[in-house]
C-alpha cells in the first residue's frame, strides 16, 4: 500500500481514517465551486416563467443547495463537522445553453477547508433541479461540477484554468 502514502485519508495500513486537523492553524479559507444542469426548451421555458407544478425551482434549489453544505460531514464519510462562516449560493438561467447555472461560494475560519462544502451545495442544488423538473422531462443531465478556485491551507490557493479541456 506504497501509494497509499500519498493520501491523507488513509493510515499507514492503508485504512480509511479522519485526518487529524487539531494541531492546524486556524486560518480564513474559501473555496467556490461551480456546475451546471442541461435542459430541454420546454422545462427551461418553465423554471424561467416559474409554472412547474412543485414550485419555484430556483428559490428552492438555492435553499437545498445551502443545507446540503451544512450537512456535508453527515454525507461525505471522512469530513470534518465545520461551522461555516458564510455559504453563497447562486443560480442563474442561460438562455444559449438551456441551462441552469450553479456556483457555490463557502468561507470559513478554520482548521480545514470548505472545497467539500462548496460542492457538495452545488451538487444537492443540481439534484434539486433535477427533483423538481424530472416529471417535465426524463433526460435532464447534471454536467461539470468543479471547484473553480480555493484559498487558505497548507496546500495553498488554487484556481482552475477554465479554460482547460477537462
Amino acid at each position: 500500500m506504497e501509494k497509499a502514502k500519498d493520501f491523507t485519508h488513509f493510515n499507514d495500513e492503508g485504512r480509511a481514517r479522519m485526518v487529524d486537523v487539531g494541531e492546524k492553524s486556524i486560518t480564513s479559507r474559501t473555496a467556490e465551486a461551480a456546475g451546471r444542469v442541461l435542459l430541454n426548451q420546454t422545462t427551461f421555458d418553465l423554471i424561467k416563467s416559474g409554472g412547474t407544478k412543485k414550485g419555484d425551482v430556483l428559490t428552492v434549489a438555492q435553499v437545498a443547495g445551502i443545507m446540503g453544505a451544512k450537512r456535508t460531514s453527515d454525507i461525505i464519510p471522512m469530513c470534518h463537522p465545520i461551522v461555516m462562516d458564510g455559504i453563497n449560493l447562486s443560480l442563474s438561467l442561460d438562455e444559449s445553453r438551456l441551462s441552469v447555472e450553479i456556483t457555490a461560494e463557502v468561507r470559513v475560519d478554520g482548521r480545514t477547508g470548505v472545497e467539500m462544502e462548496a460542492l457538495t451545495a452545488v451538487s444537492v442544488a443540481a439534484l434539486t433541479v433535477y427533483d423538481m423538473c424530472k416529471a417535465v422531462q426524463r433526460d435532464i443531465r447534471i454536467t461539470d461540477i468543479r471547484l473553480v478556485k480555493k484559498t487558505g491551507g497548507v496546500h495553498g490557493d488554487y484556481e482552475a484554468d477554465e479554460a482547460a479541456p477537462h
